[in-house]
């Protein structure tokens, strides 16, 4: 038991250190302006985004940045969008409205989006951002500065999450503490190995030359985790992938109650593992002999009077690791404190959803999300 437990606090003093590491080699946007101004095309995918696409398309056309267009494609919205897209376009006519065409049986439908936003966009620098998205005015500034003096090919941010409701604050932040505490940043731009990659769909920046050497969206039109594989396919071609941390630019409410939360990481969250039923079972044991098990230990060793080190010193020190490395993130990215203590009921939380996306996309109808079934991983 000992052994089980001192195995237990490796692992975890690992994660610490990796996340004390990406504390030191995740970098804010940098303040300093660009070298030159290459015009730039920003792309929304907009589906039944009545909530929040007026916020999105003004804070999008209020940048300082010189050289840029707005393009955002109604993809057959049900709800108010098309009629708030009109009304934004006659107030600032330099805003580009697209309809969207039909979506082809083998593409999902934000990627079907981005790819026909690309076909529209004349922008030497291709910017795709979320409609659920805000931006502060030198966002675009500030991106174009920071692909610029790193030379790099993709840029993506970590911007800051809105969190409204608690189960929101609960779990959204894992994917903080899924890539904070797993992922070392650096070897995502120093490895040539396309293991180690990250990006965010909420907004990814690409050199034109990059984007159309690896196809653009069509290299990864059935993929339900688009963002990611973007960031593969620009590594295997040789590029640069960047990420920035970016809470002072841009913000973002994914989403607004439990059924979107649930729904949302249950689509996402086995087809980012590559669809590989092996890894998410590997992850979800795991997380629950790091983050849950101790917890049975505690309770195991105060009912039978038992305070050794292995029954109750050692699983106490797990518990509290766990809650550090959530508070650090929460500190870093002005996230829920309280939350961060409750540490244990969302990596709960993470092993139910693991459960229901593998139901989804492996033995039933496929993943749904804004009224359409994706079978594709």
């Amino acid at each position: 038991m000992l052994i089980y437990q001192l195995c237990i606090s490796f692992s975890l003093i690992v994660f610490f250190a990796i996340l004390l590491k990406n504390f030191i080699d995740l970098k804010s946007l940098p303040k300093a302006s660009p070298a030159n101004y290459p015009k730039v095309s920003v792309m929304v995918p907009a589906r039944n985004e009545e909530t929040n696409i007026a916020a999105c398309i003004m804070s999008l056309l209020d940048q300082n940045y010189p050289n840029y267009e707005v393009l955002v494609l109604n993809d057959h919205s049900e709800d108010k969008t098309p009629k708030i897209l009109n009304e934004l376009q006659h107030q600032y006519p330099q805003l580009k409205i697209l309809t969207g065409k039909d979506l082809p049986d083998d593409w999902l439908g934000k990627c079907w989006a981005c790819h026909q936003l690309s076909q529209e966009a004349s922008g030497d620098l291709l910017l795709f951002t979320d409609a659920d998205t805000r931006h502060k005015p030198h966002s675009i500034t500030r991106s174009v500065s920071a692909l610029q003096q790193n030379q790099a090919d993709m840029l993506t941010l970590i911007p800051y999450q809105e969190l409204g409701s608690f189960w929101e604050r609960v779990i959204v932040p894992l994917i903080h503490f899924s890539v904070l505490c797993y992922l070392p940043i650096k070897f995502i731009w120093r490895r040539k190995s396309s293991a180690f990659v990250f990006a965010n769909g909420q907004f990814m920046l690409f050199t034109r030359k990059m984007y159309e050497t690896i196809n653009g969206h069509e290299s990864v039109k059935n993929a339900l985790v688009e963002d990611v594989w973007l960031c593969k396919a620009v590594k295997r071609a040789g590029g640069k992938p960047m990420v920035f941390r970016a809470i002072d630019e841009m913000s973002c409410r994914m989403y607004r109650n439990f059924k979107d939360t649930y729904e949302g990481f249950s689509k996402n969250l086995f087809p980012g593992l590559g669809s590989n039923l092996a890894a998410i079972t590997v992850i979800s044991a795991l997380s629950f002999l790091f983050y849950i098990a101790p917890f049975g230990f505690l309770l195991q060793a105060i009912i039978n009077g038992e305070f050794t080190l292995a029954n109750f010193y050692l699983p106490l020190s797990h518990v509290l690791i766990g809650i550090l490395l959530r508070l650090i993130i929460a500190l870093w990215f002005k996230l829920s404190l309280l939350e961060s203590v409750l540490h244990v009921l969302s990596m709960s939380m993470f092993i139910l959803i693991a459960m229901n996306s593998v139901r989804w996309i492996k033995f039933g109808k496929g993943a749904l999300w804004k009224g359409r079934r994706y079978k594709f991983t």
